[in-house]
């Protein structure tokens, strides 16, 4: 009994000096709660938590996590940032972050999961679209001021150093300093960011891309969509239902299929006729073809610097092939590219190197490879956001605008 007892005080030293992890693009926030329990043990079974290992672009183990679930087979990818414990935290709450079998090799490049990588691409699942999706437009200027025309999109996130919300006036004076573009990417509707946001693209001429970031909480999220936009949906050009929820672990293509579905027919009796998708990595939508299928264009973030065998130079022609890839999964889809970028700080990743020359370099060779149907990331540092094991101490700086 004495051995018992002191094994039950070994495990829970352990789980609580496990380290938390934040979802990178938006926030939850769960109040604490402290209770006190007397316990009696007489018998205990432990069991050990999960390990993950993360690798670099040549299979080389470069840190391991633990997680106290098993992780769900999909292939890996990109590991959210963790969240802050304060109530003004703004990022969402730890996905669970897991590993899969080796895929089948492919004879393009190796994918760049984000964070971690993998040595040998997945086998592209080639399937038919969806009959029921209708022909998604590329992005095109519209008849807005001279800021857009480039058929390429931004991301933008309306939160400040601390993790609280930025004001209507710190989201105008940003969307003033975005030019160029057709499209700016927005990931949740929290912080009344549509509303703000819309209020200073609009005259701009530019569209959003808006995003509903829990897949369990879809219809709420949709109706403060629905709320925002007041009837108004001529600047909406795409709607997603959740980021990389099948990559991080969160849930089953399946479960976001049905969102998707639901949310569809929720926005089009608000009078919402235009595009629906989800987003996920370019690893998970080529191995979950029904991603794509269920939505009405194949919607991939993509980055290079994850690689880990890329340098900057390469980055452009890398997110290219994979874009191509994931068309070919998606059984010829339009495929747009929600994210791509590289960080100007940070740490190394093999030939990856993060510095001002290199992001330029990087968002260079992107516009060369893409003249539209990309979403370059990111507008602005997140100095909200927090490093995690294989970020490489660079999850703050992607911005790319002064």
């Amino acid at each position: 009994m004495k051995a018992g007892i002191v094994t039950v005080l070994a495990l829970a030293a352990s789980a609580s000096a496990q380290v938390r992890r934040g979802e990178r693009h938006h926030r939850h926030v769960h109040p604490k709660r402290d209770q006190a329990v007397e316990t009696h043990v007489e018998y205990v079974t432990a069991t050990a938590p999960h390990a993950v290992v993360y690798v670099d672009g040549n299979g080389k183990p470069i840190s391991t996590a633990y997680d106290g679930s098993p992780a769900p087979a999909a292939t890996p990818y990109k590991a959210p940032a963790p969240a802050p414990e304060k109530e003004e935290s703004s990022s969402a709450p730890a996905p669970a972050p897991y590993s899969a079998p080796a895929p089948a090799p492919y004879s393009a490049p190796a994918p760049a999961p984000k964070p971690e990588t993998t040595s040998s691409a997945p086998a592209e699942q080639p399937k038919p679209a969806s009959s029921s999706a209708p022909a998604a437009p590329s992005y095109s200027s519209g008849s807005g001021s001279g800021d857009s025309g480039s058929g390429r999109g931004i991301t933008y996130s309306p939160y400040v150093a601390g993790g609280g919300c930025k004001s209507q006036d710190q989201v105008k004076s940003d969307i003033e300093k975005i030019s160029g573009y057709d499209l700016i990417r927005l990931y949740g509707v929290d912080c009344e960011q549509v509303t703000n946001v819309l209020a200073a693209a609009k005259p701009k001429g530019i569209k959003l891309f808006v995003g509903i970031f829990d897949v369990t909480n879809a219809g709420k999220e949709a109706q403060t969509l629905i709320d925002a936009v007041n009837g108004d949906w001529s600047s909406i050009d795409t709607v997603s239902v959740g980021n990389e929820w099948v990559n991080g672990g969160k849930g089953s293509a399946d479960q976001v299929v049905s969102a998707i579905n639901s949310v569809r027919g929720q926005l089009k009796s608000a009078g919402y006729s235009g595009n629906v998708v989800t987003v996920d990595t370019f690893v998970a939508m080529i191995a979950n073809p029904s991603l794509c299928e269920a939505s009405d264009y194949a919607a991939a973030n993509c980055h290079a610097f994850f690689d880990g065998g890329k340098t900057a130079q390469e980055a452009g022609s890398f997110v290219k092939d994979q874009a191509e890839r994931v068309k070919q999964a998606c059984g010829g889809k339009r495929t747009v590219i929600t994210e791509s970028g590289w960080p100007w700080q940070g740490e190394t990743n093999g030939a990856a190197v993060p510095s001002r020359e290199n992001q330029q370099a990087a968002l260079s060779g992107l516009k060369e490879n893409f003249d539209k149907d990309i979403i370059l990331y990111t507008a602005f540092d997140d100095m909200w956001k927090s490093d995690f094991a294989g970020s490489f101490n660079c999850e703050k700086y992607w911005g790319f605008l002064q």
